[in-house]
Parts: structure tokens; sequence; C-alpha cells
């Protein structure tokens, strides 16, 4: 690997081979949501929760202090409002990126769409640019489309996450599949580091962190959760939480004692 590559990933995992990564792209697709109207105060305390890294747009990145954090720049997005959400372009260059000192760079494909084609061509584009400037690519691979039945389902999740790995990048954010076992067999097909993603709010912060949990006992890498972290009511301590479980081996038991519980 190269040097500069191997540099730029010890500042988004840690020792262990693990890392906690919080994802803020989420302006672009739905505006100014909860947890990110004052994003600089939410990664002020992501920060002081011990987190590994972000994940946040361009302007965003040169608007805000990112506190030393592994800093991810996403390079392409879509909004809700727009008739094809699941059509992502790109909006940002790796050049742009490196340009505003990131240490990784975030791209998002949905397999299965109508415009896989044209994302796998810019996943492709991304990666090649990456191995030019040394620099990690974190690739976001869900199951999204028309023949998507059950974006949850291992057999898709599988599929997902193995394109990621073939087409370059280094770390491959995914949907958890529901069980350990099934999870593993996700971990087992793809052979960069997986991550899970968040998804919606969920119900407890326990159904979170049992799915953090049980993530890393299949061998997943960590985490890249984002609305289940900004925005909880003190997001410092769900980080905090999230981070014992991913780092510490922490129960979800003894990581809700992280909640004030």
């Amino acid at each position: 690997m190269v040097l500069g590559k191997e540099r730029r990933l010890q500042r988004i995992f840690r020792d262990d081979g693990k890392t906690v990564i919080i994802p803020m792209d989420h302006g672009v697709t739905m505006g100014p949501v909860t947890g990110l109207a004052d994003i600089q105060r939410t990664v002020d305390s992501l920060a002081k929760g011990g987190v590994d890294g972000i994940v946040i747009h361009k302007g965003i990145a040169a608007n805000i202090d990112t506190r030393r954090l592994g800093l991810i720049i996403h390079l392409n997005g879509s909004t809700e409002l727009s008739p094809d959400p699941n059509r992502k372009l790109q909006v940002c260059t790796v050049d742009e990126a490196v340009a505003l000192g990131a240490d990784g760079i975030s791209i998002h494909i949905n397999i299965g769409a109508v415009t896989e084609g044209e994302m796998l061509m810019d996943l492709g584009a991304a990666s090649a640019a990456c191995v030019d400037y040394g620099i990690p690519l974190l690739a976001m691979m869900y199951p999204r489309g028309p023949n998507i039945k059950n974006s949850n389902e291992v057999a898709v999740v599988k599929h997902a996450s193995r394109i990621g790995a073939e087409l370059g990048s280094d770390i491959v954010k995914t949907n958890y599949t529901g069980s350990v076992e099934t999870f593993r067999e996700v971990v087992r097909g793809c052979p960069v580091p997986v991550v899970i993603a968040g998804g919606p709010r969920a119900n407890t912060e326990e159904e979170v962190l049992r799915m953090v949990y049980d993530s890393v006992q299949a061998g997943g890498a960590g985490v890249s959760l984002g609305r289940n972290v900004f925005q909880h009511p003190n997001p410092e301590a769900m980080a905090r939480a999230v981070v014992a479980v991913v780092h510490k081996g922490a129960t979800v038991e003894a990581a809700i004692k992280e909640l004030g519980r």
C-alpha cells in the first residue's frame, strides 16, 4: 500500500483495526436536520465522545474546525426532493478534497438503482484518483432500487459490498443484515474492512448498540453511524457508548452506562 494512504488510514482507524465514523453529509439530502443545524457544536461533542472520523461535504469542511478528527469528504449527492433520489451525482473532486486536507474520500453507490451504471463509473474514477493521491476511499455500498425487495438481505448486501472492494475501495460501508451469522458472510466475502451504516433513528439506544456489538462480533471493522448518534439528545454520550463497544469490547449493558443509566 502507498505510504500516504497508510498514514491517512491511521488517522481513521486505531491500532485495533477498528473505527467509529460519524457521517454528517445529510445536509445535502435532507437539509439542516436536527443535529446538523449547528454542525460545529455537534462536531465538538463528537470529538469529546472519542469518535475517530467524520464524513462531511466540501463546503462544511471549508467552514468548520474538524477538531483533529479523521476528515472524510464526500464526493457525490442528491436530495430527497429529487424525482430520483437514488441517483447520486458527483459534486466534489478528489483534488478539491485533498486541497481541504482530507484524510479520506467517500462516495455513495446505490446498487440496483436505475442509474447504477453511471455511479459505478464514478466509483471507478474516484478509486483511480485516490490511488494517484494516496488517499483512502470509503465506498457507501447500498442495495437500493426497483428490483431490491429487502435491502438488508444477505445476498444483496454481500454483492454490494464485494463490488466496493472489486472496484478499489479501501473501506466498505453497508447495511447490517440483522444477525451475527449473516453479517459474517458479508465480511468474509469482502477483502477490505466493512463498517455498518446506521440508517434512520432507531427506537432505542439498546437497539443501536446491539447492532454495533453484533456487527463487531461478526468481524466488522466498526461503524459509520449518523442520525443515531448526531441526533441523539446527548451526542457526546452516545458517541462514548458506541466507542466503548467498538474499541473497548464493552457489552451493550456496559455501554449503556455511558448514557448515564
